[in-house]
């Protein structure tokens, strides 16, 4: 079993920044990548940032640039830097692990909220 926390988010104004974290606990042996995804009212989850715990990471186009992923390893927190925030970046923003072998697993989610 693998258990998620998250924290950070909050309400900030356009064109600020925000930090989120998320720690992982439990069978991580297998564990290949964490990420970040989010969904806002009346809309599906998407993608927002994923990394291995080789370093790779992979990012929405619409935040390319703005958004940056990292992982410690030794620590099983992926954390996710949101700089130039935009009201569309509103949304609920969950953290996912991926274990080979298990599947994925998800945080509770954390509540972002961009103000215009």
């Amino acid at each position: 079993q693998v258990q998620l926390v998250e924290s950070g988010g909050g309400l900030v104004q356009a064109g600020g920044s925000l930090g989120l974290s998320c720690a992982a606990s439990g069978s991580l042996f297998r564990l290949y990548a964490m990420g970040w995804y989010r969904q806002a009212p009346g809309n599906q989850r998407e993608l927002v940032a994923t990394i291995t715990t080789g370093g790779r990471a992979d990012y929405a186009d619409s935040v390319k640039g703005r958004f940056t992923i990292s992982r410690d390893n030794a620590k099983n927190t992926v954390y996710l830097q949101m700089n130039s925030l935009k009201p569309e970046d509103t949304a609920v923003y969950y953290c996912k692990a991926s274990i080979a072998a298990q599947g994925h697993y998800w945080g509770q989610g954390t509540q972002v909220a961009v103000s215009s």
